[in-house]
């Protein structure tokens, strides 16, 4: 049996659409949840909105910055004090983004030792070693497959854990990514009182 000969215009014209078809960009990552948050022993919580390149942290504590709007698109952290209508802008880093992917900063090794369900999610958890310079540091991650989202992040020592609760895959307002119109700037707020770090340094 002859092989199938393909005129070469006909090649060319096959070759040419296929370079049309649009490449779809990865579907934005946007949710709302809960976070729960224990350095040594001691607990905070927080609601949390997000969109890639942005999201917003409303604290429950009772020190001044009761609020931190963080856009890293536009590289600043906005940090809000509500009962006086006043913020402080302050540069984005590294270090306040949110432990959001499946792959952690500097991750070395991944082993999956176990699975579970979490809040109705089914997860695989993974014992994760991560690298900084000299630091290594090693972590338990619950990561739910049929949501792509890490639901819980622990140390292995125990002396850090972050969790997730009532995750919504949702759309998010722009508005909650934006400054108050009637907040004035803080120019004497030189030391804010930060709320605490919501992901330990690696």
């Amino acid at each position: 049996m002859q092989g199938v000969v393909v005129p070469l215009s006909r090649l060319i014209l096959l070759i040419s659409c296929s370079l049309l078809v649009p490449v779809l960009p990865a579907k934005a990552l946007e949710f709302t949840a809960d976070q729960i948050t224990k350095i040594d022993g001691r607990s905070q919580k927080s609601n949390v909105y997000y969109r890639d390149s942005m999201w917003r942290i409303e604290h429950h504590t009772m020190g001044p910055v009761n609020v931190s709007i963080v856009r890293k698109d536009k590289q600043v952290v906005w940090l809000l004090l509500s009962r006086m209508k006043h913020f402080k802008t302050i540069p984005y880093s590294a270090e306040q983004d949110l432990r959001v992917g499946e792959t952690l900063p500097g991750e070395v090794s991944r082993e999956e030792i176990g699975q579970e369900v979490r809040e109705g999610h089914p997860t695989i958890l993974y014992e994760v070693t991560t690298k900084q310079g000299e630091q290594v540091d090693v972590y338990y991650q619950w990561f739910a497959t049929d949501i792509h989202f890490p639901m819980k992040l622990a140390r292995k020592d125990g002396s850090w854990i972050m969790e997730y609760q009532h995750v919504k895959m949702r759309s998010v307002p722009d508005s909650l990514f934006n400054l108050p119109l009637n907040f004035q700037p803080l120019e004497e707020f030189n030391k804010p009182t930060a709320p605490e770090p919501t992901a330990p340094s690696m």
